[in-house]
């Protein structure tokens, strides 16, 4: 690996501290802060082993940039490194989430925290349909692209059917067309070598971090019961940690399904509210799972002390698995890339999580749009939803508008754009429009 001065430990933790406070702007924005600070500022990793790190890390379920960001510790320092860089990327915006999601919970009624709140609705709107053009453009090549997107869409919209099915569909149907073709040239990898330590080191790191990964599960399996929230909360996030690929996005729609839908745990519009307060904070986007599980534990009757429990359960069950996956997989990551098969079935899934992502982009603008959303049902076990037109709110699907407008037009920047939003909802609670 060609690097230039290779940094001290108490070096990384700097750095390390330093993105997770300034890691604004959702995976993107994370991923271009930490290539100007490791790649360009510090030197400490090259350009050619940054970019094979992010397609590895792209490869994997979960939140990418704090798998890049473990994986580059590990390149510097190990498992040490990759610890300490993975965790302070996430603990700065997790300590913050926890706060807000406690003022919200306790302060959320308030006429103007709810104006503000009513106004991000239409941030985060904006946000995901940003998101849905943007992998649109890079998931939409080749034959197969657009019906497997469609088709993952109308599984979501009409027949419910559950995001883990969807996306192993879509890698099957990759791994069929893998099939069928030819099998041409290998690609070709042009980096530096990988710091490949034997199989056995990388096994045993890989085996005791699942371990502790799914240790707090298990106690809260054996001490409360399988139907207890806090070992529910456990089980879904390690489920999501484990079957959602294909970005932040793809995760909350998994989400919104299992957490609104199956078990209840909040509302449509808060699990808005909670996005549009992960969407503020710096570190991962999916840090809304910590809100997520707040919430359960709060609305499950054991007050604060649960509320605090099935968050940590949440961020967790969220995050341990990447520290798995980087110290399992990095070590063999270049044979990974030059594997036809998974190459063949990640373009698959791509295309559905493209599919998925316009479920969830419908799903907020329904809910904020129009307060009651119903359902017709249709032939087959089809069901649509049906908007009640009386409950139509005209506020709303101008701020909406207008927010899009801002973010794809004129590109205003996420902190901007949720301050904004938030200011207009408080502007038109007084103005008596809402």
């Amino acid at each position: 690996m060609t690097v230039g001065v290779r940094p001290t430990l108490r070096e990384l933790t700097t750095v390390s501290f330093k993105v997770g406070c300034l890691g604004f702007g959702g995976p993107a924005g994370q991923i271009a802060l930490m290539h100007r600070i490791f790649v360009d500022e510090k030197k400490w990793i090259d350009e050619e082993r940054y970019l094979h790190a992010l397609s590895y890390c792209t490869l994997l379920p979960g939140p990418e940039a704090q798998q890049l960001a473990t994986y580059v510790g590990w390149l510097l320092h190990g498992v040490k490194g990759g610890v300490t860089a993975g965790a302070l990327f996430v603990l700065p915006g997790a300590v913050v989430v926890f706060a807000l999601s406690w003022v919200y919970i306790t302060a959320g009624q308030q006429p103007f925290v709810a104006a503000a709140f009513f106004g991000i609705k239409a941030a985060v709107f904006a946000l995901v349909l940003e998101a849905m053009i943007r992998i649109g453009k890079r998931a939409l090549k080749g034959p197969a692209a657009w019906p497997i997107a469609i088709s993952a869409f109308l599984a979501l919209l009409v027949w419910r059917v559950p995001f883990p099915i969807v996306i192993v569909a879509a890698g099957m149907v990759g791994l069929a067309s893998a099939a069928g073709k030819r099998c041409g040239a290998r690609a070709q990898i042009e980096g530096i070598a990988t710091q490949s330590p034997p199989a056995w080191r990388a096994i045993i790191t890989a085996g005791a971090w699942g371990a502790a990964w799914l240790a707090p599960l298990g106690l809260s399996y054996l001490t409360l019961g399988p139907a207890h929230v806090l070992t529910r909360v456990g089980q879904l996030f390690s489920t999501l940690a484990v079957v959602t690929f294909g970005g932040a996005y793809a995760t909350l729609a998994f989400l919104k399904q299992e957490a609104v839908e199956v078990h209840g745990w909040l509302t449509g519009g808060q699990m808005i509210d909670g996005l549009g307060l992960a969407e503020t904070t710096p570190g991962p986007l999916v840090l809304v799972n910590e809100f997520v599980g707040f919430i359960a534990g709060w609305q499950g009757g054991g007050g604060l002390a649960l509320a605090t429990l099935c968050a940590l359960m949440a961020a967790w069950c969220t995050f341990a698995p990447s520290f798995v996956w980087i110290f399992a997989g990095a070590p063999f990551a270049e044979r990974l890339r030059s594997n036809r098969w998974a190459n063949a079935a990640l373009k698959a899934i791509t295309a559905a999580v493209l599919g998925v992502i316009a479920n969830l982009a419908l799903w907020f603008a329904l809910h904020v749009v129009f307060g009651e959303v119903g359902a017709v049902r249709l032939p087959f076990a089809a069901e649509l939803p049906l908007p009640s037109w009386s409950s139509f709110q005209v506020a709303a699907a101008l701020m909406c508008a207008i927010a899009a407008l801002a973010l794809l037009r004129f590109k205003v920047g996420v902190i901007t754009l949720i301050l904004g939003s938030a200011i207009c909802g408080v502007a038109v609670r007084i103005v008596g429009l809402a």
